[in-house]
């Protein structure tokens, strides 16, 4: 039984230690898409190839307990590939509806930007309304759903860049990074020692426990400065020269959401101004649009988060 901020950091922090049995060296990024799975948000992981993108998607579905698709996504992949569609059965003579891989708790868009951008709108209703429309039909997904995709930044021969509603649908966009000297070395021990490729994980919740530790982490106390203190970082982004679009109001959700994910992880019935500023590159980097001459720069929008964060005053908030 989930009751409380304790039950649900207790859950939290059982999830991450599963997924660790596979994943070596990732600590903080497990506890950034634990938070993502309780803040109900999509994440975009972003880096180049063999670093555990996959990996770490497919064992959080593991350790969640959740039904659990992949979708490889390619140049000739279709909309109805993912959505599924209305097949016209014979014997019945009547259509019947085949739903598509979409209809999961969490689905894997591996190397999403590999599609067409004609493909990639198959995601924007599901991911912001967590429904599809089939010939005029709307259909509700699964509760939770969860989209998390891969791309890599350095391969652009064949790929479509996601525009920017489709980026505004994901909460965060994430590195994973390479492992250090000790932790690649960890890697090899692991794989020698268990002798098999894969590593089974077992369920730690189900998706009623999901649910459940969602409806917690809404209870979280958010204290009216630090709503404004959220506020005010998103709109400061909008007056920098160097932005030519700043972060949507979507980002100022994903502040409050995150947060409070942030909180019920480590055990708090409020969040503090630490919480919102820990989540601020992976939130806003992929929402801003530089002006045309910083284009080239792949720093520019993390020095843009780092002046905001530096200009907007912290406010002094105490525990409630």
């Amino acid at each position: 039984m989930i009751s409380d901020v304790r039950d649900v950091a207790a859950l939290g922090q059982k999830v991450i230690a599963e997924v660790e049995r596979a994943v070596v060296g990732k600590h903080d990024l497990l506890e950034t898409v634990t938070c993502s799975v309780l803040a109900a948000g999509h994440v975009l992981f972003e880096d180049f190839p063999g670093l555990g993108k996959t990996l770490i998607a497919r064992s959080f579905a593991a350790a969640l307990g959740l039904d659990f698709k992949r979708i490889q996504f390619t140049p000739d992949l279709l909309p109805g590939d993912i959505t599924g569609g209305y097949i016209f059965n014979r014997n019945e003579n009547r259509f019947e509806l085949r739903q598509g891989p979409i209809f999961s708790n969490l689905i894997l868009a591996d190397e999403i930007n590999r599609a067409s951008p004609k493909t990639q709108s198959a995601l924007l209703e599901a991911m912001q309304e967590a429904r599809v429309t089939l010939e005029g039909e709307t259909l509700s997904l699964p509760d939770p759903f969860l989209v998390l995709a891969t791309q890599n930044p350095i391969e652009y021969e064949g790929t479509f860049p996601l525009p920017e509603a489709q980026l505004d649908r994901f909460m965060l966009k994430v590195t994973v990074g390479y492992p250090t000297l000790n932790e690649e070395k960890e890697i090899l021990q692991r794989r020698h020692l268990r002798q098999v490729e894969e590593v089974t994980l077992l369920p730690v919740t189900c998706a009623a426990d999901v649910l459940e530790m969602r409806r917690v982490v809404e209870t979280i106390h958010v204290d009216g400065d630090l709503e404004l203190y959220i506020a005010q970082l998103v709109h400061e982004t909008r007056g920098d020269r160097r932005v030519a679009v700043g972060a949507s109001p979507r980002a100022s959700l994903a502040f409050l959401k995150m947060a409070r994910a942030r909180a019920a992880l480590q055990g708090r019935t409020f969040i503090l101004p630490d919480d919102i500023k820990h989540f601020a590159v992976p939130i806003l980097s992929h929402r801003l649009i530089m002006q045309p001459e910083y284009w080239m720069g792949r720093r520019v929008a993390e020095e843009v988060i780092a002046d905001v964060l530096t200009k907007v005053p912290v406010p002094v908030v105490r525990g409630a």
